[in-house]
């Protein structure tokens, strides 16, 4: 199999609902974001897809999404006291959003929508919140 990868980088804030340690308290990453790609075939140049495809689909998702916002479950206790003081700045998510659940999410439910008229899958997910600790997500 050939895959295709390319990431991207975005800052982003969050807090990990039922977290025992630090990660339960509002703090943020400077989030590297890797996307692995593969399709059934080569296209007639030679490629899984174009990386400028990759940034263009998946990259600006995220600059437009999650860049320099607040992810926040929507199951918080602290989400209607966020909403009243920077709603603009809240992204509301279906899961606690650790790096798990962000690069599954992408996988699973974003990538099939920004790719569907496309003959390429993301196949996998890497989410570094720092340079030493990370989660990946593979179909």
């Amino acid at each position: 199999m050939i895959i295709a990868e390319r990431y991207h980088d975005i800052s982003c804030g969050h807090r990990v609902v039922g977290h025992e340690g630090k990660c339960r308290f509002l703090h943020g990453h400077n989030y590297r974001i890797h996307f692995s790609l593969a399709a059934d075939a080569l296209d007639e140049i030679g490629r899984v897809v174009d990386f400028s495809v990759i940034k263009s689909r998946l990259c600006m998702w995220l600059e437009d999404n999650f860049d320099h916002k607040f992810l926040i479950w929507e199951q918080d206790e602290m989400l209607n006291q966020l909403q009243a003081i920077t709603a603009e700045s809240l992204v509301v998510v279906p899961f606690n959003p650790t790096a798990e659940n962000i690069a599954r999410y992408l996988v699973e439910v974003i990538a099939p929508k920004q790719l569907e008229d496309l003959q390429v899958k993301l196949i996998a997910c890497k989410v570094e919140e720092t340079a030493k600790c990370s989660a990946s997500y593979t179909l």
